[in-house]
């Protein structure tokens, strides 16, 4: 078998497979229907704190949440492993040193904006 081959099929060995965790499944009638699913890590998909954070932005209930007094709270959400929202449509976590936010195929890393440094912007519990 050729070296490249071999580099695929080991590559493909050890991607970690991804799984939609879908809305529906969280929150009956949710108030934001798009994204309706997630591709996420069985990890991930399995995180109920995540879950509590997709709930309360698909639902829009932030009774738990407020925004934070300084950028100390956001980074408090992080080490306690929450996940903070940034503009009532995003949750964001902390994953090796970088701050990223949930999109339907995935975690993207956080473009540094004006938006990003407002603490206006982020809801926190």
């Amino acid at each position: 078998m050729p070296l490249y081959t071999c580099n695929v099929i080991l590559l493909l060995m050890y991607q970690k497979k991804k799984e939609k965790l879908y809305i529906h499944d969280l929150v009956d009638d949710p108030a934001l229907a798009y994204p309706s699913w997630y591709l996420l890590s069985s990890s991930m998909k399995n995180n109920e704190i995540l879950h509590g954070a997709l709930i309360a932005l698909h639902s829009f209930d932030f009774t738990w949440y407020e925004h934070p007094k300084s950028f100390d709270d956001i980074f408090t959400m992080f080490d306690s492993g929450l996940f903070p929202i940034f503009k009532e449509k995003y949750v964001v976590g902390f994953f090796g040193g970088k701050m990223m936010y949930l999109e339907p195929n995935g975690w993207k890393s956080m473009p540094a904006t004006a938006d990003l440094f407002s603490l206006k912007e982020w809801l926190v519990c």
